[in-house]
């Protein structure tokens, strides 16, 4: 993951401040969002993570979980930059990974499926937005700038630039705009790409 120049806390605050107008002063940000809370505990949890205090790094993650409302597992990999919007009932799993100038709102699961073995959690990339209980489920990639809707069931790779909603989710925008035939050729390449992987 890229580490970024400014520091943790100063971009929590850039960001936060840049994506809710809500938000007035840095004291507010640091004191009253959950947030920015959870992704600073977040970096020490995954710190006891990589140093191999997996029990510590667990507790530690849960004691956070009970007082943001949000889960993080310690292994989960994310990037400074990330917006966590409320964030009530957001759970990122384990090896999920979240890249910079994510949005991520209340209610998102970045989940597994199963009980299978090594990456099994999302890959969320650069600048997409995952609105509000989104289920995002498998070691699947969101491409970069990349938006999914409220309450979609994403379940296969989501390519950069495009717009998903729905259950299952299918692909309604690209670049912003309504491209029929485009669109259509992703969703076909989408539905092949899931049934070969669940052969």
């Amino acid at each position: 993951m890229a580490k970024n120049k400014e520091g943790f806390w100063r971009e929590a605050i850039r960001v936060t401040k840049e994506n809710d107008p809500a938000a007035r002063t840095a004291l507010e940000v640091l004191l009253t969002y959950p947030g920015v809370k959870a992704l600073a505990a977040h970096r020490l949890s995954h710190w006891l993570w990589r140093h191999n205090l997996k029990l510590l790094a667990r507790m530690h993650s849960q004691f956070w979980r009970f007082w943001t409302q949000i889960e993080i597992h310690p292994g989960a990999e994310i990037s400074t930059g990330v917006f966590i919007d409320h964030g009530s009932g957001l759970v990122i799993g384990e090896t999920a990974i979240v890249e910079s100038n994510v949005k991520l709102y209340h209610g998102v699961t970045l989940g597994g499926t199963g009980k299978d073995k090594g990456k099994r959690h999302p890959t969320v990339r650069q600048g997409a937005l995952i609105s509000a209980h989104s289920q995002l489920l498998g070691p699947i990639e969101i491409g970069e700038n990349a938006k999914v809707g409220a309450s979609a069931v994403v379940v296969t790779d989501v390519p950069a630039n495009v717009t998903v909603v729905g259950i299952p989710a299918k692909v309604v925008r690209i670049n912003g705009k309504k491209d029929v035939e485009k669109i259509m050729t992703i969703e076909e390449r989408r539905e092949a790409s899931y049934h070969s992987s669940h052969l």
